[in-house]
């Protein structure tokens, strides 16, 4: 199960972000537009910003999460994500015998799917080892130290791992990127694995930023939905659950 911790954000990210705003139209130093601002000037603010669109002040503030537990399927789709950081376990230098994985729902509930899923994952482990082994062997009998030899085995023999192989990450965005990343990741057509990593980023970034991400959420909470003939047809549900 996907595991998501806000490690860091920058401090005061709302009255960061309004100050930053501020100094475009003001002549006063940063400081001071930092103290005058109250919680309530700094929500009126936050508020035009989003009203007109000013978007690139939300980019002083960023927050760094750890995610646990989720699969390389995941990791291909986050990592589109731009602009972000991002820090993950390597299958190069991590060996991944005896490696956990990620089982959707729908597999976990089929009896059926779920006896060839395991067999698929066991499988893989088998391959995995076995390529492992046979390649180390080979670099250790061409004079290669045996760590190394280890380590250069894994380079290959993880092509055989499956994308519902476990990872973990740390992620970086600020908040112009986040909000960005909830608008898509967030509805209810995205993968059910990053939509649940995506809801629960939204949650501690709505306690840690409550102004910045006020309305933050799929796009349809602003307006109709951008998917189009492809929609859920869930609109009011959608925005009952994020309001």
């Amino acid at each position: 199960m996907a595991k998501v911790t806000l490690i860091t954000h920058t401090p005061e990210p709302d009255r960061l972000v309004a100050a930053a705003a501020r100094l475009c139209y003001s002549r006063s130093a940063a400081d001071k537009l930092l103290q005058e601002l109250t919680p309530e000037k700094t929500g009126d603010f936050l508020r035009m910003l989003k009203t007109v669109g000013h978007e690139s002040p939300f980019e002083h503030a960023s927050f760094t999460f750890a995610i646990e537990g989720v699969s390389r399927t995941l990791l291909a789709q986050i990592t589109r994500h731009r602009i972000a950081s991002f820090s993950v376990r390597s299958q190069r230098y991590v060996s991944e015998r005896d490696f956990g994985f990620v089982t959707p729902r729908a597999i976990e509930d089929n009896p059926e799917a779920q006896k060839a899923f395991e067999k698929a994952m066991e499988s893989a482990g088998e391959a995995y080892s076995a390529i492992a082994d046979i390649l180390s062997k080979s670099y250790e009998t061409e004079g290669m130290e045996k760590s190394a030899a280890r380590k250069k085995a894994g380079e290959d023999a993880r092509f055989v791992l499956p994308g519902s192989c476990e990872t973990q990450m740390l992620v970086t965005m600020n908040a112009r990127s986040l909000t960005g990343f909830f608008k898509q990741r967030c509805c209810a057509r995205a993968q059910w694995e990053i939509r649940a990593v995506a809801d629960e980023m939204l949650r501690l970034c709505r306690s840690a930023a409550p102004l910045i991400f006020e309305g933050a959420g799929p796009a349809c909470l602003k307006g109709p939905c951008p998917e189009g003939k492809m929609t859920c047809g869930k609109i009011e549900e959608v925005r009952g659950r994020y309001r």
